[in-house]
């Protein structure tokens, strides 16, 4: 039976307020200075937050559905180099979580563009998810950002186990889990899929390479154009006021990075 993806962004809104109550009461159980004195404590209320962050990135991904409709997103003129340094800053200091290395590959110093901003981090952080998930401790994951022939391509790589290359034309489907066997939790199945709907949004495509025993590689390509809304720093701030990155890429996280000294 197919799903009714336009219902989807109400049933977020509903369990977004039933979640927020649930933490809040988590909270006061387990206040923050509470936490910071016992150990002991904060490991068992870090696991209340791991549980309390994926549900709310699932919760997101529900918001996010609006992104598979194919329509244009409103674009925004902002310095493209300026915010990707920006996601790979707050990544970088997670991935040692996972024993992994990061690395930002851009020759430009700054680039004006048209993009939307809320959009473009759910695929970063997608991309960065699934690179930080299915690479083992020691592994490479390297953001790479080019201007070539009047577009624009964001890439992220991974240096895990790679993709069967029977499963690669399918990875974009909708609740298509193929891509890779998923180490828990496992999600809904729409992130890549969230991942095209994002880049189609914005004129343009995301593609894949793999190559077994060696890693993956996904890249967004757009157009390099202006003439979008003007520029502004306003962001929303769909993590409710939480880290935004420990959200994005919570599914990939051991309970440790939940720990209250390391917020």
């Amino acid at each position: 039976m197919d799903l009714d993806l336009s219902l989807m962004p109400q049933a977020a809104e509903q369990m977004r307020g039933a979640l927020s109550s649930l933490y809040f009461a988590a909270s006061r159980l387990a206040p923050a200075s509470a936490r910071e004195q016992d150990p002991e404590l904060d490991a068992k209320a870090a696991l209340v937050d791991q549980s309390y962050y994926r549900l709310i990135r699932l919760v997101n991904d529900l918001s996010a559905t609006r992104y598979l409709n194919e329509e244009p997103l409103p674009l925004r003129d902002r310095d493209i180099v300026e915010f990707v340094a920006d996601i790979f800053s707050r990544a970088v200091s997670l991935a040692r979580f996972r024993g992994l290395e990061t690395r930002l590959l851009c020759a430009a110093d700054s680039h004006l563009c048209a993009f939307c901003p809320d959009a473009l981090e759910q695929l970063l952080y997608q991309l960065l998810s699934n690179a930080f998930k299915f690479t083992p401790p020691g592994g490479l994951v390297t953001i790479e950002l080019r201007l070539a022939g009047g577009r624009v391509f964001l890439s992220v790589e991974d240096t895990g186990p790679g993709i069967d290359p029977d499963r690669l034309e399918t990875l974009f489907d909708s609740y298509h889990q193929a891509e890779r066997p998923a180490p828990p939790p496992q999600g809904l199945g729409l992130g890549l899929a969230l991942c095209r709907g994002i880049a189609q949004g914005h004129g343009g495509t995301i593609t894949a390479e793999s190559h077994q025993g060696k890693g993956s590689r996904f890249t967004f390509s757009m157009p390099d154009r202006l003439g979008g809304t003007s520029l502004s720093d306003v962001r929303f701030d769909y993590s409710g006021g939480f880290n935004r990155a420990l959200m994005a890429l919570s599914e990939s996280m051991p309970p440790e990075a939940f720990h209250i000294r390391n917020h």
